[in-house]
């Protein structure tokens, strides 16, 4: 009798490309947050008119998904010394970038040989999926030629703090990702010799759109916005074990009123230092 061979246990990478795989094909239409944060970086980009100043040498956009910081450089006619490469584990999201040459590539291994001495890395809502968020990214400083520049968005620990309120009010686990706090990434930046050049931490609520289930001006739903999440691939969690039904109603009936969900987002803009040095220190964001 032949034996069954022993399932190996799914990392959680591979659980998120599975997951972003499996909807790629409703990330575009929904990803309205991600959509704007992609305009922003790049406006906020051309303003500071770094398109004139960067370094010769390879650029590329990590987690780069379908490609929309990508398509928001171009459009605010950010020229590049280089194409902007393409880097996501997932396949599916690659396929739909048109953007520029596509990698297939675990950025939990670090960067590909090709992109050291970067004039530019771009990456936006991908670093907070990675096993250890502020250590990447003072790698990711590091990979960077001097004078070149970094251009991050990442959700940060102050986001859904409505989901954690309701989870202790509930009693229940909170299976929201656990997300890095901006203070550890900025200084995780400055230990990779980055400066600052342009730094927020901003919030947005989710906006459910009105709907002959839901008429305008009235409050959205807590599960409409989780639905939301989980409809693009992001609701995938490091709890080993998914709540069962009678906690999420628990959850849902302990949300906090006017039934809305934060995010918030660091926006980084911050350029390599000439002669840099590794420290220990880094600069507070305003």
């Amino acid at each position: 009798m032949a034996l069954s061979p022993i399932q190996q246990p799914v990392s959680f990478s591979q659980q998120v490309r599975q997951a972003f795989g499996s909807r790629v094909a409703a990330y575009e239409p929904q990803a309205r947050l991600q959509r704007g944060i992609a305009w922003r970086l790049a406006g906020r980009a051309q303003h500071h008119g770094w398109g004139r100043a960067l370094p010769l040498g390879p650029c590329a956009d990590l987690g780069a998904g379908t490609g929309l910081v990508g398509r928001a450089l171009g459009a605010w006619q950010i020229l590049l010394p280089g194409p902007l490469q393409q880097l996501d584990l997932c396949p599916e999201a690659l396929a739909r970038n048109g953007f520029g040459p596509t990698l297939p590539w675990d950025l939990n291994q670090g960067l590909p040989p090709q992109l050291h001495g970067a004039s530019l890395l771009t990456s936006s809502f991908a670093l907070q999926w990675l096993d250890n968020p502020p250590g990447t990214l003072t790698l990711w400083g590091g990979q960077l030629a001097p004078g070149g520049w970094l251009l991050l968005a990442v959700p940060t620990a102050g986001s859904f703090p409505q989901w954690r309120q309701a989870a202790q009010r509930a009693g229940v686990p909170c299976s929201a990702l656990e997300l890095p706090r901006a203070e550890v990434l900025l200084h995780a930046a400055a230990r990779g010799g980055l400066a600052p050049v342009h730094c927020q931490v901003l919030t947005f609520s989710h906006q459910q759109p009105a709907s002959p289930q839901r008429p305008a001006g009235t409050a959205p739903s807590p599960l409409a916005a989780l639905r939301a999440m989980q409809a693009i691939g992001a609701g995938t969690s490091r709890e080993r074990a998914p709540l069962p039904a009678g906690a999420w109603r628990r959850l849902l009936a302990a949300w906090p009123e006017g039934g809305r969900l934060s995010w918030e987002v660091l926006l980084l803009l911050a350029r390599k230092r000439e002669g840099w040095a590794p420290t220990p220190g880094g600069p507070p964001c305003s």
